[in-house]
């Protein structure tokens, strides 16, 4: 199977701001739990804020966007390997993959341990693991058995982030209690007034236009985001028809003048 490169690759597009408060969290989860969950609808910026923390966080990222179609157990297998191999050389080629080839459901959680088991033979720099939206596949069979097992293993180099659209089957909650599991749920996400008006500042917006879009949206990123590109916009191409105008004032003004001069 070929890898698509951009399914392992961080995303290059940086927010509009960087979102002191979320950060911190995820700062506090990456030094006491193995592993976090982004969760929200689309557009409350979970990618945005996972990719935004993989260039702050001080470790080398393994990213994998999952996509629908990942739901079978060697095709996400073949992509979380490759994922990692990029920072770990040779990563899982020689085991996992051939364990994955013949592996059961009954096997998933052995799997797991192999995979752990990789992490601590191959070592390298700390990693943080990012999986965007694996919401997509979590009607897949060996998903639960695959995570539970997995993610308490985790060793402190390899600090695994999972974003996704709906929260995880219930089973992996019980890490939660033991807080070794850290979870950003939507209204966490939502942006702060503070956070709207910096959003504005940066189009060059002012603070009651912040103010009056933030209690439109109700913080929601994306749709903040999109009244603030809109606001901008409308107000550049208003400055822009007034300097026009200006302009071609002038322009008659001062042909007036030479045509006067001339007389």
């Amino acid at each position: 199977m070929q890898i698509i490169l951009d399914k392992i690759t961080t995303p290059s597009e940086q927010p509009r701001i960087s979102r002191a408060r979320l950060l911190n969290t995820l700062h506090g989860s990456l030094a006491n739990c193995t592993s976090t969950i982004i969760n929200g609808r689309a557009g409350t910026g979970k990618t945005q804020l996972a990719a935004d923390f993989a260039r702050r966080c001080g470790r080398r990222t393994s990213w994998y966007k999952v996509d629908a179609s990942d739901g079978e157990l060697s095709v996400f297998f073949k992509y979380l390997v490759a994922s990692v191999e990029r920072w770990r050389p040779g990563f899982g080629q020689e085991t996992l993959l051939k364990m994955v080839e013949t592996a059961g459901l009954d096997d998933i959680p052995m799997l797991a341990e192999a995979f752990v088991y990789e992490l601590l033979e191959r070592k390298g720099e700390p990693l943080l693991i990012v999986i965007d939206d694996l919401h997509l596949i979590y009607d897949a069979e060996w998903v639960v058995p695959f995570f539970r097992r997995l993610l308490p293993l985790l060793p402190a180099e390899a600090h695994m982030l999972i974003t996704g659209r709906s929260l995880p089957p219930a089973p992996l909650w019980r890490m939660r209690s033991k807080q070794t599991l850290c979870v950003i749920e939507e209204p966490t996400l939502l942006f702060t007034p503070l956070e709207a008006t910096r959003l504005f500042s940066s189009y060059a917006l002012t603070e009651a236009q912040a103010v009056a879009s933030f209690k439109q949206t109700h913080g929601r990123a994306s749709t903040l985001d999109a009244m603030a590109r809109i606001l901008s916009e409308t107000e550049n191409a208003v400055k822009k028809e007034h300097l026009s105008s200006i302009a071609q004032r002038l322009r008659k003004r001062t042909a007036r003048r030479r045509h006067g001069y001339a007389l």
